[in-house]
């Protein structure tokens, strides 16, 4: 059977999505699985055992992007899949698989496409499913009746991790780093998810003094700046840090991050990725759910404070920031160094 996988835009849901890939991979060990998937997720899936291929997916705006729609289409047409899974929610996944005419399309009932499924499946009720987002993904699995029963808890790993952090050994030796400690202080959804710049500096100098480690700071293009300024804060206490913001692909992200000592992190894509390789992973969580979104495993550790507006789950914060300013340097450079002593 040839299967293909409508993946999720965003890395932090496309990382979530993994044990419902896995899963998919389990029930049909001798299918072909291709993952369609936006460049800047694609890069994900590279060295996991589940994806036989990957096919880019980036149509343009207006005009253009129904003349794209329809090419991509076609080239799906051509590959004679027998089954879409999408793990995306919005209409233009089941529009193109229908345009594909590719014979079963199983997704979610939502965003007024289920007449473009030959499978809509109903959305969990709430309360049915635990709640962390990756059983939503699990769920639809499940309910085709490919996934025997649900994990006991959530806990999301890349199988290529180990093959990852040789490589990103290789890279920072290549540069001359050898103890190496993760930073990402940006997060795409908006400043409310951000804590302050200078308070990931000082835990992160701490963390780094404490272990004769170097600081290697990540983000997107947009977040070069703050990265830089954070960079700039380190070098004054003595640290080696190094600004790799918006200049590695997410494959070779991957790797760096892999070849960390432990990350320090917003609740973010970065975040999730860093979990899922295994990594002592310290992230700091305000005006989103962590019971939802959090990062899975032993080695996670969120740093939160209980206020009465969170989690807002607002883009801007529009009182002051009272969730991020209770957290504290010493909190998290404290649950950095205590995630290492398990290790």
């Amino acid at each position: 059977m040839r299967l293909l996988v409508r993946a999720t835009n965003w890395v932090g849901d496309a990382v979530m999505s993994l044990p419902a890939l896995a899963a998919l991979r389990r029930r049909f060990p001798d299918s072909h699985i291709a993952i369609l998937a936006r460049p800047w997720v694609a890069g994900l899936y590279r060295h996991e055992p589940f994806a036989d291929e990957i096919i880019p997916y980036q149509p343009a705006k207006r005009l253009q992007g129904l003349r794209d729609r329809r090419a991509t289409a076609n080239s799906l047409r051509a590959m004679k899949f027998d089954c879409a899974i999408l793990l995306q929610n919005a209409f233009d996944a089941a529009f193109i698989t229908w345009l594909a005419r590719i014979p079963r399309r199983i997704g979610y009932a939502r965003d007024g496409r289920s007449f473009l499924l030959t499978d809509p499946i109903a959305r969990p009720a709430k309360g049915s499913i635990p709640p962390h987002e990756s059983f939503y993904y699990l769920h639809l699995i499940q309910s085709l009746g490919w996934l025997d029963e649900m994990p006991a808890a959530p806990l999301i790993r890349l199988a290529g991790a180990a093959k990852a952090r040789e490589a990103g050994i290789a890279r920072f030796s290549a540069e001359g780093l050898d103890r190496v400690i993760g930073l990402s202080p940006g997060a795409a959804y908006g400043n409310a998810k951000r804590w302050w710049p200078e308070r990931f500096a000082l835990s992160a100098s701490r963390v780094a003094a404490e272990t004769g480690s170097s600081v290697a700071l990540f983000g997107s293009p947009s977040e070069r700046e703050l990265c830089t300024h954070i960079a700039g804060l380190l070098a004054k206490s003595g640290i080696d840090a190094r600004n790799y913001a918006g200049q590695t692909a997410l494959d070779e992200y991957i790797e760096r991050a892999a070849a960390c000592l432990v990350y320090l992190t917003n609740d973010s894509g970065a975040m999730h990725i860093a979990s899922a390789l295994g990594l002592p992973t310290v992230a700091v969580f305000g005006a989103t759910n962590h019971i939802t979104t959090g990062p899975t495993g032993p080695l996670a550790s969120v740093i939160r404070r209980d206020v009465a507006c969170s989690p807002c789950l607002l883009r801007e914060c529009p009182l002051d920031h009272r969730c991020m300013a209770a957290v504290s340097p010493e909190m998290v450079a404290d649950a950095a160094l205590e995630l290492l002593q398990r290790t």
